[in-house]
């Protein structure tokens, strides 16, 4: 969970530059948490304390209203609707990292994503982008190869995982799908050659930086065997005391 926050705050500071390069500050005095990592955390509080998920994000919009949220999202949480809205927005994928480990079977992972997808996101689309993540951070750290975690979700979710971030980069334009941006990230996982590098890859397309980096992030810390302590130390130190507080406790309960 902690490395879908990492991508969070460090491409919090070029969403919506249309930045093209991997060479830039990984972290910078704007690099801050987003609405990406208040729905993480809302996510893992709701798994730890077994607490229904529409009111975990009702509470957690009330607590960080000036996160960033999406129009939908913050419409649905301050009046606090309990019915889904049709979204197919890549919220449902960036906020799920927490079900793929605290889950213990593959099939326990894609029910319970489809669960936390379905309370906002219950567009067909939302809920496979959510359900897509959820299963790669699974199966990463689960310990498996890059080649089956990209077999299984073409295999399973349909998502094209054959391009190169270099060849995605040039053309590719701020959106904030999970149809037109949860396949880029996963490539942006598939092609790292490490878990700074999965960030680096998914900041450098010049799209939705923040959600997109977070998407990687999350795989990429399963994969890689967690966050890099220079990275994890600069994360913690900007979170606020609840924010972290929970996300210390999920990861001494599951990670």
């Amino acid at each position: 969970m902690l490395g879908a926050i990492a991508g969070d705050i460090v491409g919090s500071e070029y969403e919506g530059t249309a930045l093209k390069t991997k060479d830039f500050p990984l972290f910078s005095a704007r690099s801050s948490f987003t609405d990406d990592t208040v729905l993480t955390v809302a996510v893992a509080d709701a798994i730890l304390n077994h607490r229904g998920y529409v009111g975990c994000f009702h509470e957690y919009y009330l607590r960080y209203p000036g996160a960033g949220f999406g129009a939908g999202f913050a419409s649905w949480a301050a009046a606090g609707r309990s019915e889904a809205y049709g979204s197919y927005g890549n919220g449902a994928a960036m906020r799920v990292s927490a079900v793929a480990w605290a889950k213990d079977t593959l099939d326990e992972v894609l029910r319970e994503a489809r669960i936390c997808a379905e309370v906002t996101h219950d567009h067909p689309e939302g809920v496979k982008g959510a359900m897509a993540t959820a299963s790669a951070v699974f199966l990463a750290r689960k310990g498996k190869s890059k080649s089956a975690i990209r077999d299984y979700v073409t295999g399973q979710f349909g998502y094209l995982l054959d391009r190169s971030v270099d060849e995605i980069r040039p053309g590719y334009a701020f959106d904030v799908s999970c149809q037109g941006s949860v396949p880029e990230s996963i490539i942006c996982f598939l092609e790292s050659e490490d878990f700074e590098d999965s960030l680096r890859n998914a900041v450098s397309l010049g799209g939705d930086a923040d959600t997109m980096a977070c998407i990687a992030g999350s795989i990429a810390e399963g994969f890689y065997g967690g966050v890099p302590r220079k990275v994890a130390r600069q994360v913690r130190a900007r979170l606020e005391p609840d924010l972290l507080d929970t996300v210390q406790i999920f990861r001494r309960r599951f990670q």
